[in-house]
């Protein structure tokens, strides 16, 4: 275990929450949110940005908040290092509810949280070293220490030798690196990072995705995102949850929403990641038989459910006849398979009624679509 996590905000008895009030399990939580509400003052009223949301992330967990534009994801996401000041409810952090902190322990807060941005939030006129060793000057850090540790920090992100570079001379990706590494510089606990992939390209992306995995294992960090991207919280989360008008609609194991949502948001969001049916398909499929050899159209869906991978010889064999594969494909999210496949079999002795309880032995949902000649 790190130092950084055995560090612990040292708060007088009468600031801590009575563990008493939560569930044993939730006492283990790194960050708690106990119905916590935030409402702002609206030309034609208030607006309420939050509303009950009640949850618990886990210690050096990547947990992920997604929803549409305006759901609250990053009023949420800001009442962590009091950015944000909610209305109502409470936030705990390693049990310590930080509600009534005055300026003293907020400051020791927010060295304690660190935060990366969408639009990276350099100083252009500084150099990349200058950026990062800012925070621990205004801290006071005596310069032999913030020469160690800028040091060390940039060599963590891959800018060893962009130290003399200002921001106008790097990439997107380089200059996202700087806003981690200066989000590091106090050894948080937490890190929040708030779209911090959004305005990067897809290759780009990954290579900061996979260093802040590098940084959630090799310092053990709690990770919250936010983010429209679902691919990001497919390819990084752990848990995730759906936020909708202030309100959690879904929450869960990140394979587990993806798999199988439940909520008309959940779905709405996923629906880019999912292969729709070509219209070129689409245009030849009949709803009824149209001639004796005309093939059955089946949509096999994958949930994640089962302990293993679709067994397809043993599949198509069990379905009989020409089995083609037209579209599909299936992937591993936290060790389970999901996704879909679309087939279709000719020349299989069986009715289509019988061939989707036959596919069902394998797949989590069997939808016959039709009718191909």
């Amino acid at each position: 275990m790190t130092a950084a996590i055995q560090r612990r905000l040292e708060i007088p008895e009468p600031h801590r929450a009575e563990r008493s009030e939560l569930h044993p399990d939730l006492n283990r939580a790194h960050v708690r949110f106990i119905g916590l509400g935030k409402t702002y003052e609206g030309r034609q009223g208030p607006v309420a940005a939050l509303q009950g949301i009640d949850l618990a992330i886990q210690h050096g967990e990547v947990f992920g908040i997604i929803g549409r534009s305006g759901a609250g994801k990053s009023s949420l996401i800001r009442t962590i290092n009091r950015l944000e000041q909610p209305t109502s409810g409470r936030v705990l952090i390693d049990q310590v509810d930080i509600g009534e902190f005055d300026e003293d322990r907020l400051v020791a807060l927010r060295r304690r949280v660190g935060m990366i941005f969408q639009h990276f939030n350099l100083m252009s006129a500084k150099t990349v070293w200058q950026n990062v060793e800012l925070p621990l000057k205004v801290a006071g850090v005596p310069k032999e220490q913030r020469e160690k540790k800028v040091r060390e920090l940039l060599e963590l992100v891959g800018l060893q030798g962009k130290h003399k570079a200002y921001p106008a001379q790097l990439s997107g990706g380089q200059k996202q690196r700087v806003g981690i590494a200066r989000s590091l510089v106090h050894d948080p606990d937490i890190l929040l990072c708030d779209e911090a992939t959004s305005a990067l390209d897809p290759e780009t992306t990954q290579s900061i995705l996979g260093l802040l995995r590098e940084i959630n294992k090799r310092l053990g960090l709690t990770i919250v995102l936010i983010t429209h991207e679902m691919a990001v919280i497919r390819e990084i989360c752990d848990r995730v949850v759906v936020l909708e008008q202030g309100r959690i609609v879904e929450q869960g194991p990140v394979w587990e929403v993806f798999g199988n949502p439940q909520h008309e948001v959940s779905q709405t969001l996923l629906a880019p990641l999912q292969h729709a049916l070509p219209e070129e398909l689409q245009s030849r499929l009949h709803a009824h038989k149209p001639a004796h050899d005309a093939a059955v159209v089946l949509r096999l869906q994958f949930t994640g459910s089962a302990s293993d991978e679709p067994d397809l010889a043993a599949l198509f064999a069990a379905l009989g006849g020409r089995v083609k594969l037209l579209q599909g494909g299936v992937e591993r999210i936290q060790g389970h398979a999901l996704g879909q496949l679309i087939l279709a079999v000719n020349g299989s002795p069986s009715s289509a009624e019988q061939l989707g309880e036959r596919a069902g032995q394998w797949a989590q949902r069997v939808e016959v679509l039709g009718y191909v000649v």
